[in-house]
Parts: structure tokens; C-alpha cells; sequence
């Protein structure tokens, strides 16, 4: 007995060292969802719109947050669904699906909307932040998992930063150069396939502030961004394209929150 008892004793040692204590956090909000409930129930979708690689070309399929909210809220068995077994927000994204006419890349992936229904828009002065915590059980790839879109003030399409992670675990943060195009990467950390970790990124100013599994680092934002207004992304948004549909990336989600100030 006393062997058993050290034994269990130096394996849960091993587990702490292993995750820590935002291992612990994370186990303990994995365990707070609700596996039977769609998104909804579990997340606050009031603020999100939901777009689907689904629909026709150049025009993908949207669920407004209306549709998404509650405990009865909207669910796709194919896209975009609650596991069953830890109660995470599931989102897959194929390699052959309906994209945006500026993309190439089909998704599933969430849209920051505001309270009133009307898309978030916000500008680069106060402090924006998105917090998430997440795992990616299968990517072919490359998956966008969080991003900072440029809103109104121009014409430009392009993202101002783009959160990826790739197969072997590395983690990489796209910083766009101007509105015009050209994105700068930066690697940003490393976590094994399949493995929960969490993001924070917070958009202040002329800056941007990342942490990836506490780990921060910040980016200046180009003066040439100053004319746009803003707006947070998350999901899975696929990075590689080709003819199969069974290809893709799965990300799924056990927080996601947004705060402005």
C-alpha cells in the first residue's frame, strides 16, 4: 500500500510539474462546460457572428449573434458543434470549402459583433483585449486561430495581426507591415499537438501585446494603421486549400472572452 500511495503521489508530482497551475486552471474550466449544451450555452455568442465554409462561392454561409445565443442557440454537427466528451467549442474548417472573395482559404470562425448586433468596429486608442484557451487536435497545415482585422477607414482587407499554429506545434504571430500587404512572422512559442494552451492578445495604443502560455511580447503598430478601426476574429481559420474536404483544421475552445476599456 505504501508503494501505491508514493507511487500515485510522485505521478501527481509529475502532472503539476507537467501542466502547472494554468494546467490546473484549464482542467478546472474544461470541467465547468457543459457537454450537452450547444456553443451558446456554454460561451458567450451574443457578441459573435459565426461564418461557415459553406454557402455559394464568394458568399460563405453567416449566423448572426441572435441565432448563436443561449442555451438553445445554433450548432452544425459538420462545422461547428460542442463535443461531447469535454464540452469545448468545436470549430473545423475543410481544405475545399466556400471562402470570402479576398480569401483563399475557407473557415469556421467567429466575428467580434457589438451588444446591439451592429459589427464591432473599434479604434486603435483604449485597450482591447481577446483571451482564449484552446487546443488543436488536427491541422494540415496551418490554422489562423485568432486575428485583429482592419474595420473601416479604408479600403484595405488585410488583417492587422494573425494568430497560427502549425503540426509541429510552433505558434506564430503575423504582424501585417502596412494596409497595403507584406506580413512579418514572429515565432511565439511551441505546444505539442492536441495540448491545451492559452493567448492573450491585447491591442492598446500603438501596440500590441501577446502572451502565449504567460509568455509576453509586444509589437509596434505602423502610424499607418492609425486611419482603421479594428476588430477581434477567432476560430479556425484554415491556411491551406486543395480539392479534399476531409483535410482541414480542428480547433477547439474552452475560453474565449473579449474585454474593451
Amino acid at each position: 500500500m505504501k508503494t501505491k500511495t508514493l507511487l500515485a503521489t510522485l505521478l501527481s508530482a509529475a502532472v503539476v510539474g507537467t501542466l502547472g497551475v494554468l494546467g490546473i486552471t484549464e482542467a478546472s474550466a474544461a470541467a465547468a462546460l457543459n457537454p450537452t449544451l450547444p456553443p451558446g450555452g456554454n460561451f458567450n455568442l451574443s457578441i459573435w457572428q459565426l461564418q461557415l465554409p459553406t454557402g455559394s462561392p464568394g458568399s460563405p454561409d453567416t449566423i448572426s449573434p441572435a441565432q448563436l445565443k443561449g442555451p438553445t442557440g445554433y450548432s452544425n454537427p459538420a462545422y461547428f458543434w460542442t463535443d461531447k466528451n469535454d464540452g469545448s467549442m468545436t470549430f473545423w474548417a475543410p481544405e475545399k470549402g466556400v471562402t470570402t472573395p479576398n480569401s483563399s482559404y475557407a473557415r469556421s470562425e467567429l466575428r467580434e459583433m457589438n451588444s446591439n448586433g451592429s459589427a464591432a468596429d473599434w479604434t486603435l486608442a483604449g485597450n482591447h483585449t481577446l483571451s482564449a484557451q484552446l487546443r488543436i487536435p488536427s491541422v494540415t497545415k496551418n490554422v489562423c486561430v485568432g486575428q485583429v482585422h482592419l474595420g473601416s477607414g479604408g479600403s484595405s482587407t488585410k488583417p492587422l495581426l494573425e494568430l497560427y499554429y502549425r503540426p509541429n506545434g510552433d505558434i506564430y504571430l503575423g504582424t501585417e507591415n502596412s494596409p497595403d500587404g507584406g506580413q512579418t512572422l514572429h515565432l511565439v512559442g511551441n505546444v505539442v499537438l492536441g495540448v491545451q494552451w492559452t493567448y492573450v492578445i491585447n491591442v492598446t495604443g500603438n501596440k500590441i501585446n501577446l502572451t502565449v502560455n504567460g509568455s509576453k511580447t509586444s509589437y509596434t503598430i505602423p502610424s499607418s494603421f492609425n486611419a482603421y478601426r479594428q476588430y477581434f476574429k477567432a476560430g479556425s481559420y484554415n491556411q491551406s486549400s486543395s480539392d479534399s474536404t476531409t483535410n482541414g483544421a480542428k480547433v477547439k475552445f474552452y475560453s474565449l472572452t473579449v474585454a474593451h476599456s
